[in-house]
């Protein structure tokens, strides 16, 4: 894959060349003359027949823990989300030790590995919320839950964008059944909360999954800001503050 460094910004074909655009900028790629049909059953493609088999199974794991979170990460995600979910879910697969190369999954890897996932690689919460919070996932009973300490909500506590007055947390336990592609999920978030620099009673959040899962468990937490407005607080234009992380797995 090549970048176009021309002052003429190319899209479409040319030839065995393909012009597109990225948020990179306008790049290109060479057509190949290998067909899908050669690809799925020579030989000589076994390996590579693998390594797709896993991506698909890495962005449809991605795609479903994505769909779980969805309420509160639809506000809090950046455009490349997609793929770098994707490419952690891969690695995660990678980690499987107990099957062979082209029969590894989500289940039998690594789920640990999405800890500390950030859904907005522009707005982390580790840079954004600076507050120290305990978190916890109660398989036996299902409690997933959240503690915040009694704080001021300063520029020493919280990363705010300069026209925000308010913010508000949101948090999610997640139960994934990869094998069925089926989730539950929970949420639960605080009040809208004011960036005034007066401090905030100790408060927690905290939902309810299904007791003595069997599958992997996911806490994600996020922030989200917003603009006093005559009418109401307003959600802010620019979404590069909000931020949502996985901060917590229990795997099997």
């Amino acid at each position: 894959m090549a970048k176009q460094e021309s002052i003429i910004e190319i899209k479409g074909t040319i030839g065995k060349l393909s012009f597109y655009k990225t948020e990179d900028g306008y790049m290109i790629r060479k057509k190949t003359s290998l067909s899908k049909e050669r690809i799925a059953k020579d030989p000589a493609y076994a390996r590579t027949r693998e390594t797709m088999d896993m991506f698909a199974k890495a962005g449809a794991a991605g795609k479903l823990l994505r769909d779980a979170l969805r309420p509160i990460a639809v506000n809090t995600s950046d455009s490349r989300v997609i793929s770098r979910l994707s490419k952690q879910m891969t690695k995660v697969i990678k980690a499987d030790s107990t099957n062979p190369r082209g029969k590894k999954n989500v289940l039998d890897g690594e789920t640990e590995l999405l800890t500390g996932f950030e859904f907005n690689a522009r707005g982390k919460l580790s840079s954004t919320l600076i507050v120290t919070y305990e978190s916890s996932i109660d398989r036996a009973s299902g409690t997933v839950q959240v503690k915040l300490p009694s704080f001021v909500p300063d520029n020493k506590a919280i990363a705010s964008p300069f026209e925000a007055t308010h913010f508000q947390l949101h948090m999610a336990g997640v139960e994934v059944d990869f094998e069925r592609a089926a989730y539950v999920a929970k949420f639960k978030s605080s009040d809208q909360l004011v960036l005034n620099g007066k401090e905030l009673a100790a408060f927690d959040l905290s939902v309810a999954l299904p007791p003595s899962s069997t599958h992997p468990l996911f806490l994600a937490l996020g922030i989200e800001f917003f603009m006093e407005d005559v009418d109401g607080n307003k959600p802010l234009n620019n979404g590069a503050f909000n931020a949502l992380a996985i901060i917590k797995v229990s795997g099997v």
